[in-house]
């Protein structure tokens, strides 16, 4: 019996769920669980699975997504934890590839995902297919196969991630003050970095995400991001999101003063 947990968090995802789902029952090696975290308005029903699958409510519509994880962590039963977005689709090999890393290395364990177009997995799938039409993150670059140390923090990415469970409880889990969207990723990185705990990414088992609306930069998330951002500089001295917080300097929607992010006047 595999002694990992699946993790994940649903709002407004619930056909990409159920492709999860799908996923990690075609799984080379099935997990010895799902935990759902669902904040959706109304409860999921699921389908029935292979193997137990737990639902715990948190409708919330701040987006506690630091604290949902959290949960789910403290819900889950194994040793070894692998957080999973409701829009990924795990590859076959991608329990036993995490499992296996996991029993190698005391780190962050990150898989590639490989982004899927808006007609991809939409009906039925095969992994076949979903390979060939998956696109590789820009900034992100994986092995072909097996680990690979990374040593920029700043690159870990809570979408798909293997770690031991004694690992992110000694780490504190995500810290429960970023709350909405951003910031808690690249949080959870750093202390992972400053207490020697190493991130590594994984090639050859990959997770398949799947396509949703997205804007650029997320304006609707935008005091999340301000509030986060300004957390982050308190503890860390340095700014995270760099990308957003310059898209929303040139739109003249904020401006950084020292520590703090201010509203301009043009954004009301």
């Amino acid at each position: 019996m595999s002694d990992l947990s699946v993790l994940t968090l649903a709002r407004n995802r619930t056909a990409h769920l159920l492709n999860l789902l799908e996923g990690l029952r075609r799984s080379d090696r099935l997990p010895r669980e799902l935990v759902v975290v669902d904040m959706n308005d109304s409860a999921l029903a699921l389908p029935p699975a292979p193997f137990p699958v737990s639902v715990a409510r948190l409708p919330d519509r701040t987006l506690p997504l630091a604290a949902a994880r959290n949960r789910a962590a403290r819900l889950a039963t194994g040793g070894r934890l692998l957080f999973l977005d409701a829009d990924c689709i795990p590859s076959a090999g991608l329990i036993d590839a995490i499992e296996t890393a996991l029993d190698e290395a005391d780190a962050l364990i990150c898989p590639e995902a490989l982004y899927l177009g808006p007609d991809d997995a939409r009906g039925p799938w095969t992994e076949d297919a979903l390979r060939a039409a998956g696109r590789p993150h820009p900034v992100r670059p994986f092995p072909a196969e097996g680990l690979r140390p990374e040593p920029n923090p700043g690159l870990f990415w809570s979408l798909a991630f293997g770690v031991r469970r004694a690992t992110f409880e000694a780490l504190g889990g995500f810290d429960e003050t970023f709350v909405g969207y951003g910031g808690e990723d690249t949080d959870f990185g750093l202390t992972a970095q400053a207490t020697g705990t190493p991130l590594l990414f994984l090639g050859g088992a990959p997770a398949f995400h799947q396509h949703h609306p997205v804007s650029d930069p997320p304006i609707e998330h935008l005091a999340d991001i301000v509030r986060n951002a300004e957390l982050f500089h308190a503890k860390w001295r340095r700014w995270p999101m760099e990308g957003w917080l310059a898209a929303f300097e040139a739109m003249g929607l904020v401006a950084r003063q020292g520590d703090r992010i201010v509203a301009r006047p043009s954004a009301g």
